[in-house]
């Protein structure tokens, strides 16, 4: 006889009340009340054990809904486009009712063997990271390598806005030079308008900085009153949205071969339509490129080339009584002073001036940088 049974047979048989039996076998009320319900609805066979597994599951996908979602990243992949499933969401809107969650999909894709679980990344808050507030703010550029069906090599060369990310120009030459380089940003320039800033890496076709002087890409743009900015050698990541760009690029032509130049650019003047006008964008709340673009006023050229640079930064002080802060694309050290070790700072930051405040408003001392220096002493504050 099991427990269950001794249970029933205290209250139907012997007449004990159902909370004398709850204290005798150590179960609440409401147990035995819900064992005796069954033994009289359903005689001793009613309490053998029940499965505890829910009946219904909110959040089993439909057959039909599953089909769905693989198709879609069969076709995603195919094109050479982004298929996780933050996309696949955003291209089911409007084709159901009820369109499974982020993370529905992404468990769908995961049982499937369509992705498999990466290890945890760095967190996106330990990042510095730069974007300009507006349309033509800034404009990046950068060249990258590609190869014809034959495996002869062609150069890439790519102009992308930096706030909306928005591919402004995208040709393909047999090899990149100066001339291709103002050209192209000629193109753009007559299409979008001429942008505040440029940004590129340091490679020969855009500056002349690493010979001692500046090339025709760089007169040309302080003649227009764009302000040039390059990257730090060996440092990527500051361009780091075009890169992304070339690296999407590659995606989707992978999926195209092309045998001839002329073949390659028709190719990338799909590409770009689809990249600007159809394919949402993460890291403008999924609009296009295009859209982001289009949503705000653009800068125009003269208006940061003689501006101050601001910044404001916080930072804590390390146990040598130091700050870091980048500037002039190396890292300076900025003695605060031991008093204020593990406390933080803010800094505040124009053009290579640098005011130091602790938290509570105390202004700590002045700096003033120096580009043949590292280590920065304080002017302290009176």
């Amino acid at each position: 006889m099991g427990r269950s049974q001794m249970i029933v047979d205290s209250v139907v048989v012997l007449g004990r009340s159902t909370r004398a039996t709850a204290q005798r076998f150590g179960v609440s009320k409401s147990w035995v009340a819900e064992l005796v319900r069954r033994y009289r609805e359903g005689g001793q066979s009613a309490l053998e054990p029940r499965s505890t597994r829910p009946h219904a599951n909110a959040r089993t996908m439909a057959d039909a809904t599953r089909e769905l979602v693989l198709r879609t990243r069969k076709e995603l992949l195919e094109r050479g486009a982004d298929a996780g499933a933050e996309t696949i969401h955003w291209h089911l809107q409007g084709q159901l009712a009820v369109v499974p969650s982020v993370s529905s999909i992404y468990r769908l894709l995961r049982r499937e063997g369509w992705i498999t679980p990466q290890p945890r990344k760095r967190p996106r808050a330990s990042y510095v990271r730069f974007e300009a507030s507006l349309p033509n703010e800034c404009w990046q550029s950068d060249m990258t390598h590609w190869q014809l069906a034959d495996a002869s090599g062609v150069e890439i060369l790519t102009f992308l806005d930096d706030y909306s990310r928005r591919v402004l120009a995208c040709e393909a030459v047999v090899v990149a030079k100066a001339p291709d380089v103002r050209r192209l940003f000629r193109q753009a320039s007559a299409v979008y308008g001429v942008p505040a800033s440029v940004l590129s890496d340091n490679g020969a076709i855009y500056n002349a900085t690493s010979r001692g002087g500046r090339t025709a890409f760089q007169s040309e743009l302080f003649e227009l009153g764009v302000l040039y900015k390059h990257s730090s050698p060996y440092h990527p990541q500051t361009c780091g949205k075009v890169e992304r760009w070339h690296r999407t690029l590659k995606q989707f032509l992978a999926q195209r071969p092309a045998t001839t130049m002329h073949e390659l650019n028709a190719v990338l003047f799909d590409v770009v339509t689809y990249y600007n006008e159809l394919r949402p964008h993460r890291s403008r709340g999924r609009l296009t490129p295009r859209s982001a673009y289009d949503a705000r006023e653009r800068l125009g050229p003269h208006t940061l080339i003689n501006e101050p640079h601001y910044r404001l930064r916080t930072d804590i002080v390390d146990v040598r009584g130091h700050v870091s802060l980048r500037y002039l694309g190396q890292l300076r050290h900025l003695n605060v002073g031991w008093r204020y070790r593990g406390e933080r700072v803010y800094l505040y930051i124009i053009d290579d001036e640098v005011e130091i405040v602790s938290q509570d408003g105390e202004l700590i001392g002045k700096i003033t940088l120096q580009a043949d220096r590292d280590y920065h002493p304080i002017t302290r504050s009176n």
